[in-house]
């Protein structure tokens, strides 16, 4: 049993219904320590993500990784995101980038690839949960910045900005940013995402 599973969390979820407790007690922290994740660690993740499934078996999604211990490679990828993420990234443990191949080998446009990449992803996030580290996604980066910063060619699109690490005390944060640390999670009622049909009449499953 791993110690998420074992151990009350700050922010576990009001869940309606019993789900996992790795999918309850994920969230995306902005404090994080500076304990490094171990690189078997980070391979468990990275496999995690490799066998996600996707449309066709495309898989075509990809990431740029960089860890502290590599102080150019983090500055660079750091120096893509904006300044508000700066602020709080600068202490994560590994930043990544997100990106996804928006057309087929054979030229045709990929029309679910970032789709694809979110499964990738989450793949990633609920491994990570499973061995105590967390993650952040951002859209608060420069995709040109990091286009050219990383040679990453046309027809690949840069999606998403990820810090991983586990997290600390939030009043390690500005205040700004401690204060919605520390705030509730909320999500929309299932009567509002789950409809039968028509779009927007509540399917009779989650109807109260």
């Amino acid at each position: 049993m791993t110690l998420i599973q074992e151990r009350v969390h700050p922010k576990d979820a009001e869940t309606r219904h019993p789900i996992h407790a790795l999918l309850r007690q994920r969230w995306s922290p902005r404090a994080f320590t500076a304990h490094p994740i171990a690189p078997e660690t980070l391979h468990r993740m990275l496999e995690a993500a490799r066998w996600a499934p996707s449309a066709g078996n495309g898989q075509p999604w990809a990431f740029i990784i960089a860890t502290r211990d590599d102080e150019t490679e983090f500055a660079r990828l750091l120096g893509v995101l904006n300044e508000k993420n700066q602020e709080w990234a600068n202490s994560a443990a590994v930043l990544m980038l997100g990106l996804a191949a928006t057309r087929r080998p054979d030229g045709k446009e990929h029309r679910l690839a970032l789709y694809d990449l979110g499964l990738a992803v989450e793949n990633l996030i609920v491994e990570g949960m499973a061995n105590d580290v967390y993650a952040h996604q951002m859209a608060g980066f420069d995709a040109d910045a990091a286009r050219q910063a990383f040679a990453i060619p046309d027809g690949i699109a840069v999606v998403s900005a990820i810090a991983l690490g586990y997290p600390a005390d939030p009043a390690l944060l500005p205040d700004d940013l401690r204060a919605r640390e520390q705030s509730p999670r909320a999500r929309k009622p299932l009567a509002e995402i789950a409809f039968r049909g028509r779009f927007g009449v509540p399917a009779p499953v989650v109807a109260d």
